[in-house]
């Protein structure tokens, strides 16, 4: 009842109660990200959802698009802005993606959606990571996040999948609020930082 009911409920009315309350701090970084990436305040990727159905989540932007001289992005850290490495130490880059949960692409809990390219690299209990809705925080977000070898992400991607109730999101959504108040488990230099899944690791 909780999966195929409850849950969609309460993440609908929650999102929106978030971003109702949040929305002049949306508003706030929306317009500063505006003219600190030249008009680009949000960036939007595919991402896989569930059952694997591809969906554009958004997040605030907070590198800029600046490349060298052969054409090429700089790497991450060059390119992460002062207000950027700011809204992602206090993980405010994730309050768009509220916008995903109330359209119904993502839920408040449940696994990170991760790039695309990496669903031809999974395995088989790994693609089971898909049988549900993607989060905004999840399992793996509470033990260690990035930090976390990607054995071990997807080995608490797959606990939550099994163990899914009002319970555990609701412990998933406590610590994750003490996480963010105290800063920990954020990445914020960039993605680069973060070791690539090559389905060896």
């Amino acid at each position: 009842m909780y999966i195929l009911f409850v849950k969609r409920i309460l993440d609908f009315f929650l999102a929106f109660l978030a971003f109702s309350l949040l929305s002049p701090v949306f508003l706030f970084f929306l317009l500063l990200l505006a003219y600190v990436n030249k008009g680009k305040p949000l960036f939007f990727q595919e991402r896989p959802g569930k059952n694997e159905k591809i969906f554009r989540v958004i997040k605030f932007k907070t590198m800029t698009d600046d490349k060298d001289v052969e054409g090429n992005l700089l790497p991450d850290k060059e390119r992460i802005t002062k207000v950027g490495r700011f809204i992602r130490k206090n993980s405010i880059d994730e309050i768009p993606q509220l916008i995903n949960v109330i359209r119904g692409d993502m839920s408040i809990v449940g696994p990170r959606p991760l790039s695309k390219k990496y669903l031809k690299l999974y395995n088989k209990e790994q693609h089971k990571r898909h049988n549900v809705l993607p989060g905004i925080t999840g399992w793996a977000q509470v033990n260690g996040r990035n930090s976390l070898p990607w054995k071990k992400r997807f080995e608490y991607d797959l606990w939550y999948v099994e163990h899914i109730s009002f319970k555990t999101d609701l412990k998933i959504i406590i610590l994750t609020i003490k996480n963010v108040l105290n800063s920990k488990n954020v990445e914020e230099e960039g993605a680069s930082s973060v070791q690539s899944f090559t389905g060896n690791n």
